[in-house]
């Protein structure tokens, strides 16, 4: 028998998180604005307009939104019209930005707008909602977030482990987990960045 998890309401979960997504958010955005205008030129220098591309992708209560990146792969097109594949479009500069999640930035305007947190499950593409259980549709009752990785380091991540870490955030989201959460956010791209 599927069990369907609880979320955790509280002050926190209700108010105090939002108040800090827009404060951290907005203060991200202000000291990254120099970041920003450079990636932006190199984007126009190497891919091209448009410099972001968006995505639709579903939020809080399951309602969809677009979640903006930078873009890491030309526009590339075969004799047919057709997109080549993604390993022919995707550039050094592109790899470059993924492996130090630069080509997320953008994502901070999705928070500071309310259609996304800082810490918080994955947006995932909105064509696997129809394929989600009722537990796993739970992950929706909370805005989605830049990450919600493991609290401790796993050697494999199935599509499975990803969705209880999700429901395991949900029914335990405080300030600590957060707190948490964001550090090894950070270590992760701290070690990304070392290779």
């Amino acid at each position: 028998m599927e069990t369907i998890p609880k979320v955790r309401n509280t002050i926190y979960t209700k108010y105090i998180k939002r108040l800090r997504d827009i404060l951290l958010s907005g203060i991200a955005i202000v000291i990254l604005s120099p970041l920003f205008f450079v990636l932006i030129l190199l984007e126009l220098i190497i891919h091209g307009r448009p410099v972001f591309y968006s995505q639709e992708r579903p939020g809080l209560h399951g309602q969809i939104f677009k979640v903006y990146k930078f873009r890491s792969m030309t526009n590339e097109r075969d004799e047919n019209g057709e997109l080549l594949s993604e390993d022919r479009r995707l550039t050094k500069f592109g790899k470059f930005i993924r492996r130090l999640s630069l080509d997320e930035l953008p994502e901070l305007f999705c928070v500071f707008g309310g259609s996304m947190s800082i810490i918080g499950p994955r947006p995932l593409l909105a064509k696997y909602l129809p394929l989600y259980t009722k537990r796993h549709m739970a992950r929706h009752e909370v805005r989605p977030g830049f990450a919600c990785v493991p609290l401790k380091p796993m050697k494999t991540w199935s599509w499975n482990d990803q969705f209880e870490n999700d429901i395991w955030y949900i029914e335990n989201c405080r300030f600590m987990v957060d707190l948490k959460l964001f550090f090894a956010v950070l270590r992760a791209v701290i070690v990304a960045a070392e290779y």
